[in-house]
């Protein structure tokens, strides 16, 4: 059979089409019952269930995966990518008190590898699907010459919902003496790969595929750990702390969160601050990972820098009534969490510093 001038062009319609009729089968777990209508519409469907809220305030987001892809192209492994994705937009969200309710993908790519397409999607199915969140829809682009051989991008769009009386606003509540918990990261997360790779690959002259002893693991395996998601956290965390409090009072047990991401520590925190706080992050509060104590002792990168590229280990803070502070630790250690008392709030104009 002759092949078809676009797929001589390098767009082959009929094999995205064929790839793309496993989706059901993939997304199956992350069905909820608002969801209308079948994947592969013009638009995805969702009926807001209006009974569950009094004044629904609709939150979105929308992010890549940056320069972590060139890590995944060289191991070609693309099982966690996906998640990545969706977790980093969950949170994103989560710091609001927003639980999310729907996901969208758009993957481009110069050719359309099936293995590909089928791992990319069962990571983003099961991060939804962990998340209780559903993929309803997405965009793949088959754009060759566009993308060097074998290496494709990724964007994510969450929309999520939270009550208005219950959403977080850290500028209206928090206090001087409040107390900051540092919750755990896996790793570096999403954030920080160019910096990283400039160290590990260029000045160290290590490979993915190198097995690095104080890592227990290969290099490429420790930077492809999956971004983990704090969203079942801050909702489990609201219900048990905040669900009798006004989200507006000073005295609210759980007053803000902050996603560790781009900017580190120096950046996100005060995304939450009142303009007359200052939050204060005390360095060796908290058990440092093996790959932060490696580009710390070996990346020959300020110190300060560090903690406003990477998240050294944390990758999401709480800002707490500091009278329910031990409470929330604990619960958040029981939900299988490790997490610190990493900080306090300060008499400030709207920064953070760490010390």
């Amino acid at each position: 059979m002759k092949q078809k001038a676009y797929a001589a062009a390098g767009v082959d319609i009929d094999l995205g089409n064929r790839v793309k009729a496993t989706l059901p089968q993939l997304l199956a777990s992350t069905h909820r019952r608002e969801v209308m209508g079948k994947v592969g519409g013009f638009g995805g469907l969702f009926a807001l269930d209006l009974k569950r809220h009094r004044q629904p305030v609709l939150v979105s987001s929308v992010d890549g995966v940056g320069t972590k892809l060139k890590i995944a192209f060289a191991m070609d492994r693309h099982d966690t990518i996906g998640a990545d994705l969706v977790n980093h937009c969950v949170n994103d969200i989560a710091v609001l008190g927003a639980e999310p309710l729907f996901f969208l993908d758009y993957l481009g790519t110069g050719k359309l590898e099936p293995h590909v397409f089928t791992e990319i999607i069962q990571g983003f199915a099961r991060a939804c699907s962990e998340n209780g969140c559903a993929l309803i829809g997405g965009e793949t682009a088959q754009m060759p010459g566009f993308y060097q051989k074998g290496e494709y991008d990724l964007s994510g769009t969450i929309v999520g919902v939270v009550e208005k009386s219950r959403m977080l606003n850290g500028q209206r509540t928090v206090r001087r003496g409040d107390v900051v918990i540092g919750i755990a990261s896996s790793g570096l997360h999403t954030n920080g790969y160019s910096l990283a790779r400039k160290i590990f690959f260029d000045k160290l002259k290590l490979k993915p595929s190198s097995r690095v002893p104080e890592l227990g693991n290969t290099l490429g395996d420790e930077l492809l750990k999956v971004h983990v998601s704090y969203g079942p956290l801050v909702q489990a965390l609201l219900k048990r702390f905040n669900a009798k409090h006004d989200a507006r009072s000073a005295g609210l047990p759980v007053k803000a969160f902050a996603h560790i991401t781009g900017g580190g520590f120096i950046d996100n925190i005060p995304r939450v601050l009142p303009s007359r706080c200052d939050v204060l992050i005390r360095k060796g509060s908290w058990e440092m990972l093996p790959i932060f104590e490696m580009l710390q002792r070996r990346g020959g990168v300020e110190e300060s820098e560090l903690y406003q590229v990477f998240n050294m280990g944390i990758g999401m803070v709480a800002i707490v009534n500091p009278g329910q502070a031990d409470a929330v630790l604990r619960f958040i250690r029981a939900a299988k969490h490790p997490a610190w008392i990493i900080g306090e709030v300060l008499k400030g104009k709207g920064e953070a510093r760490v010390e």
